[in-house]
């Protein structure tokens, strides 16, 4: 399925059924069952059956669509975390850690024989060769539908430090933004650890909006009033873009490429940040 819409994703352990179960109530664009850094590893191969069968209860209840993050390419378990997609209702998986093309290429092999067209990929850029190689990779996959940037991963790979102003994840933050516009997929922003500071989730995630961000990753159900919240245009914000559209193409029906707007004149940057506002807002 095209999946456009990713305000807010959250994530829950696969190996907890009582996390999983509560997923729907707290009303997330994206619900992501973790096989990944959430499960222990003594209980992930246990765990792709309790993702299945969350995703299976979860359906019904849940508007959204439903991922799985499976392990990263390079881990063992890769291959029998993507064969769980065939037991559940998956819109998509989430990968992390992606580096190589090539592990694009076997990762969607697997996938191809485990499930449908209509399953997408979420890749995670979460390492310095993962950002560095970053627009190679989402021209590579086929079955790509968002990719995040992951703050935390990259950081420690780097061996840099993470800092209040998260001024030293500019750089890998805007290059993934800036791969998943050119690829015309979805944009998940970094995640922000601490839960009890809900203003400076709000400033994050206005950073990443500004950045070129549409969504955000989530680990807690807080977080996803605020993420619907930042990544919905505003009632002004609509009505202004279809009022600038409607001046727009007036002034083409008369042969003009530029109008003046209610006193700003406007061109087709300006119009194509109109078109965004309305198409987040669902028209």
């Amino acid at each position: 399925m095209p999946i456009t819409r990713l305000r807010s994703l959250l994530y829950a352990p696969a190996n907890r059924p009582d996390l999983t179960a509560k997923m729907a109530r707290f009303g997330p664009d994206a619900a992501i069952l973790d096989l990944e850094d959430g499960t222990p590893g003594d209980e992930k191969i246990s765990a792709r059956t309790m993702a299945a069968q969350a995703a299976t209860d979860l359906r019904p209840r849940f508007s959204g669509s439903i991922w799985l993050r499976v392990n990263a390419p390079r881990d063992d378990l890769i291959d029998g975390d993507i064969n769980v997609v065939s037991n559940g209702p998956f819109d998509g998986i989430v990968v992390p850690k992606i580096e190589r093309v090539d592990d694009v290429e076997r990762i969607e092999r697997l996938l191809n024989a485990a499930a449908s067209n209509a399953v997408g990929v979420m890749w995670g850029f979460e390492t310095v060769l993962g950002i560095r190689d970053c627009h190679r990779i989402l021209e590579a996959s086929t079955r790509a539908a968002a990719a995040f940037f992951g703050a935390e991963d990259y950081i420690a790979d780097l061996g840099g430090r993470r800092t209040p102003s998260s001024l030293e994840t500019l750089y890998p933050r805007s290059k993934v933004a800036a791969a998943c516009r050119l690829r015309g997929i979805v944009a998940v922003d970094q995640v922000v650890l601490a839960i009890n500071n809900p203003e400076g989730f709000r400033r994050d995630a206005l950073e990443g909006l500004a950045l070129g961000y549409r969504g955000k990753n989530c680990i807690h159900p807080s977080q996803v009033p605020i993420c619907a919240d930042v990544y919905s245009p505003t009632e002004q914000e609509v009505d202004r873009a279809r009022r600038l559209l409607t001046a727009y193409e007036n002034a083409v029906a008369t042969g003009r490429g530029t109008a003046n707007f209610e006193g700003q004149m406007i061109d087709l940057p300006l119009v194509t940040q109109a078109r965004t506002i309305l198409s987040l807002a669902g028209e």
